[in-house]
């Protein structure tokens, strides 16, 4: 797996740090100057394709789990039980205070994806097409990430995020890994389409 731009994807983490912004002062920003003109419309664009297959993703992964997952999701990808980042930001939020949120959200949803993955591609080799998505859906969300440690380090000076990360699978027996992985998916379908309808309008051409 790859690494998000100054923070590390710790996969194996099991304590959980606190999820903290660090903010800095003067010219110690590093690779702001890499933005693209179009970084914002960028963003905007990865969280919409982000929005618009979360769902099918969530539905895709339930087919290929088989039973008992195809015919009892809803008790058994409840995310109840699970960490997921709190996502408290509204449209009414400063923008700093969103941006580092949705950095928290989608620096979180690259490492589960990728314990999702490395599971499925163990469990469900031959699943090509959930594999894909899965895949797919990590690129997006790498690309999303770079461009937003991009945009907290040009406008906000904010060059380190501390995130908090889930727990891994590893060694989890095969039905808890699946349960894990639909647990995360099914968050992720409620939590993204708030993350657009809150981002959104913050990226709008001025």
């Amino acid at each position: 797996t790859g690494v998000v731009p100054f923070v590390a994807l710790l996969l194996l983490q099991r304590r959980p740090v606190a999820g903290r912004a660090l903010l800095v002062t003067g010219s110690g920003c590093p690779g702001h100057g890499l933005c693209r003109s179009n970084v914002q419309e960028q963003t905007r664009r990865q969280v919409a394709v982000l929005n618009a297959t979360a769902q099918e993703l969530f539905s895709l992964y339930l087919k290929c789990q088989g039973e008992p997952f195809s015919s009892e999701s809803d008790k058994l990808c409840n995310p109840a039980g699970i960490f997921f980042p709190a996502f408290r930001v509204n449209r009414t939020s400063e923008r700093k205070e969103v941006m580092v949120a949705m950095y928290k959200l989608f620096a979180f949803l690259n490492a589960s994806l990728g314990n999702i993955t490395r599971d499925q591609e163990e469990l469900n080799p031959t699943a090509k097409e959930l594999l894909e998505r899965l895949h797919n859906t990590t690129k997006t969300t790498r690309g999303l990430i770079s461009n937003l440690t991009c945009l907290l380090c040009k406008n906000y000076n904010i060059f380190q995020v501390d995130v908090r990360y889930g727990d891994s699978s590893k060694g989890k027996s095969a039905f808890k890994k699946k349960q894990q992985g639909c647990q995360v998916l099914r968050k992720y379908v409620q939590v993204i389409g708030q993350a657009a309808r809150v981002l959104l309008p913050h990226l709008s051409p001025s």
